[in-house]
Order: structure tokens, then sequence, then C-alpha cells
């Protein structure tokens, strides 16, 4: 081989034929590359990668009973410069065939011394003890070769039918049978109970919901009922004050009218009334002193003196009334009625002054 050399990953490189700087009989190289003179060196590869061994034992109990047992074994080349070099001078020619049959020797030796000081109770129940105590026992050995053992498994453990190791699980089985029966009548009457429950909580909801539901109704029609009879309620209530309003307001307006026609009507036509009765008096009064004054001339003369003032005095009695604000309320009746009365007036004045004087004439003595 000539030229530069590297190894894999999982190899150590050996070269040999020249002298070693820390004594061991050839160089060993891991992880990079070398120079490799020709002719004067010589290379070899030894494998880093894992192994694995099977074996299948019969060993013999503390009890002197038989026992098949099977375990696999995981191992490599220990990774140390003194590994390698012990590995390679035991295992370099047939690595993988030599080194697995020499660890399956190796751990049956110590599978089988290590089961015979134990009971098949203890091997049974206790299986990782076995498998440490096999595997620190074979650790030493290992080592010397050149070996590291990364795991020992023990896969199963027979007994050849003889039906010991069933005798020993039967009571276990027959225990786990028993809680298993009784975890499911427990889980069975759990479960009746809790569907029980859950029918019972379904009834109970079904029961509140049907009471929430009639609630919900009965608020939602008497809600329904209520609005239903405020309606015309309302609208009676409304209609009635507005008929109230109307009443007040006409009643209202009654009053005003009636003081309009107090102010309008009734004071002014009182008015002229007194001041028509106050011009009749002062007129008698003037008429009696005339016919007083004018007793001497007959009485002919007097009342056609009279009947010639008769016209100044209704004529005196219009002339107030057109200067009245005066309304008359039933049209032309009114004003016939309004100037009879004046005309009426006018006769009860006339008449009152012809009572005076007759009155006047009668009481003077008789002239001759």
């Amino acid at each position: 081989m000539l030229g530069y050399h590297v190894p894999d990953p999982d190899e150590a490189m050996l070269v040999s034929g020249a002298k070693s700087s820390d004594a061991t009989p050839f160089r060993v190289i891991i992880g990079r590359g070398t120079w490799v003179m020709p002719f004067f060196r010589k290379v070899r590869y030894l494998s880093l990668a894992m192994f694995e061994a099977e074996i299948s034992e019969r060993c013999v109990t503390k009890q002197a009973i038989v026992l098949q047992v099977r375990a696999v074994i995981a191992f490599k080349v220990a990774n140390d410069t003194a590994s390698i070099v012990n590995a390679a001078q035991r295992f370099l020619s047939e690595q993988e065939q030599e080194m697995s049959v020499l660890t399956g020797r190796i751990f049956s030796g110590h599978l089988r011394s290590i089961v015979g000081s134990m009971t098949v109770e203890e091997i049974i129940r206790e299986r990782q003890r076995l498998a440490d105590e096999v595997l620190v026992a074979s650790k030493v050995e290992m080592s010397n070769i050149g070996l590291w053992v990364d795991s020992f498994q023990i896969q199963s453990i027979d007994d050849g039918n003889l039906g010991y190791i069933t005798a020993l699980a039967a009571p276990h089985n027959a225990a786990v049978h028993r809680d298993a029966q009784i975890a499911e009548s427990q889980a069975a009457q759990r479960s009746a109970e809790a569907e029980q429950e859950s029918l019972r909580k379904q009834a109970e909801y079904a029961r509140e919901t049907a009471i929430l539901k009639a609630g919900y109704q009965r608020d939602i029609d008497k809600a329904q009922a209520e609005a239903a009879a405020a309606g015309p309620l309302a609208a009676a209530l409304a209609q009635q004050e507005v008929l109230g309003a109307q009443a007040a307001q006409a009643r209202k307006e009654a009053e005003l009218r009636e003081q309009q026609l107090q102010a309008e009507v009734v004071k002014p036509a009182q008015a002229e009334a007194e001041r028509v009765r106050i011009l009749a008096e002062a007129e008698a009064d003037r008429t009696r002193i005339q016919a007083e004054a004018a007793a001497s001339h007959n009485r002919i003369a007097l009342d056609q003196m009279l009947i010639e003032q008769l016209p100044l005095i209704v004529e005196q009695a219009a002339r107030g009334l057109s200067n009245a604000n005066l309304t008359v309320l039933n049209g032309p009746d009114g004003v016939g009625e309004l100037l009879n009365g004046m005309v009426g007036q006018g006769l009860t004045v006339f008449n009152s002054l012809q009572k005076a004087l007759s009155t006047t004439d009668a009481e003077k003595p008789d002239i001759e």
C-alpha cells in the first residue's frame, strides 16, 4: 500500500513495520490519516463498530431445576489504544466471528454460574439482577481481550415444559384473573352507576328545563296579556285626557266669551240705559219747571210742547247708542228689538212727564 491512508470513522488503522513511541507493537491511528512508506510499512484495519452475540444456555438452578436461558450481548472493541492492540492481536484475522464466539462463551460460563446460585423464583422475579451480575462478572475478562460490553439482555427463561414456571405463575394468574374480574365487575358497577347518574341528571335537567320553559312561557303570556290590555286602556286613557282637555278648553272659551259679552254688550248697554235714565230725569225736571211757569196756558198747548220734545229725546238716546260699542247677536231681529226699546224708553219718559204735569195741575188751586 502506497501513499496517504485515512481510516473510516468506525475503524482503527494499524501501521506495522516501524518502531512505536509508546512501546506498542504497531501504530494505532483513529480519526485521521497518515503517510505510509511503501514496502517498509504495512497497514491493516480493525473495526470499532458494534457487534452482537446471542447465547442459549441450559442452566441448573439452586433447586436442581433445568432452565433454558436465552440472552443477547451487545459489544465492541474499546476505543483506547491498549484495548485496540489487545483486540487486534486476537481477532484481526477473523474479527467478527472470533469475537462473537469468544464473547458468547465468556457470558455463557458466567450465566451458568450465577443461575446455579439462584432459585427459579428469584430468577423469574429478579431477572434484571441476574443480568447485572452476569454483566459485572464478564467485564473483567472482556476488558482483558480489548472488548467493551454495552448491554446484556435476557430474552427468555424456559423450564422445558416442566411446568414449574407455570405452577409458580398459577396463583399469580389466578389472582390476576380474580382481580381482573373484580375490577371488571367494579367497572361495570361504576359504569351502571354512572349511567344511572347520567339518566338521573338528564331527567333532572329535562324537568328543570321544562319548569324554566313553563315559567318563561307564563311570563311571556302575562306580558303579552298585559300588553294587549294596556293598548286599549292606554288609548282610552289618552282619549279621556283629550276629551278632558277639549272640555277644559271649551269652558275656558265660554268664560272668555262671557267676559267678552260682558265687556262689549252688557256693560255698555247698562251704562247707556243709566245715561238715558239720568237724561230723562233731568228733562222731566226741566219740563216740570216749564209747566209750573206756564200754568196759565191750556193743557193742549203743554201737550203739544211735550209731543214736540219727544223726537228730541229719542234722538238723544239714539245718538248715545250710536257711540256705544254694541254687538247685535241675532241680526235684523236684534236691531228691531233695540229700536223698539228706544221708542219704549221715549214713551216711558213722555208718560212720566205727563203724569208729573197732571199731578202738578191737580195740586194747583183753580184760578178764575
